[in-house]
């Protein structure tokens, strides 16, 4: 099943679980629920307090569809296409292995996670391959998007730590 947002393509993917007294088996992605195609899987582990992005990439833009396998985390997409309605604004959900939720993200979204546990296992799947000369980052603390996070205290890597602010992402975007 597919909910829609009040963003844009933005979408929660709902898949079935099946459950008997052994455990669950779960449906992760079907491909004939997507137009999207997408060649390039990554995983990511986060400890506790792990607060990765928010990202982007300029150039060879990413439709991602993330799963979370292992743990909670609190997710936030911020729409940065330049001629939406909701550019500037963000998304935010929790998401967590107990339920068999994915977050289907369309290309344009600057995308970042808060690790709510410890040992958090994500699933991504991309449209596009990484493309490291386009890849920027927005800070996740910038006072003109006011995303709520669960908590100030974050475990930062040293390249989101130089991330630019929403103001200076806009300039960015009006040069190209």
């Amino acid at each position: 099943m597919i909910k829609k947002t009040k963003f844009k393509d933005l979408v929660i993917y709902e898949k079935n679980t099946f459950r008997d007294k052994r455990g669950y088996f779960r449906e992760l992605y079907l491909q004939k629920h997507f137009k999207t195609k997408f060649p390039f899987d990554i995983m990511s582990y986060s400890k506790k307090n792990v607060l990765r992005g928010l990202h982007l990439q300029l150039k060879n833009s990413q439709k991602k569809l993330l799963t979370v396998l292992k743990g909670e985390i609190f997710d936030v997409c911020v729409d940065c296409r330049k001629n939406s309605k909701t550019f500037g604004k963000y998304f935010s959900i929790k998401l967590s292995d107990r339920e068999n939720k994915s977050l289907f993200i369309p290309a344009g979204f600057a995308h970042g996670m808060y690790a709510l546990t410890n040992n958090v296992i994500i699933h991504y799947k991309c449209s596009n391959y990484r493309h490291i000369n386009s890849e920027t980052g927005i800070k996740w603390d910038d006072n003109d998007l006011k995303i709520k996070w669960p908590s100030k205290k974050v475990i930062l890597s040293k390249k989101d730590k130089k991330n630019i602010s929403f103001k200076e992402f806009k300039r960015l975007i009006k040069r190209s």
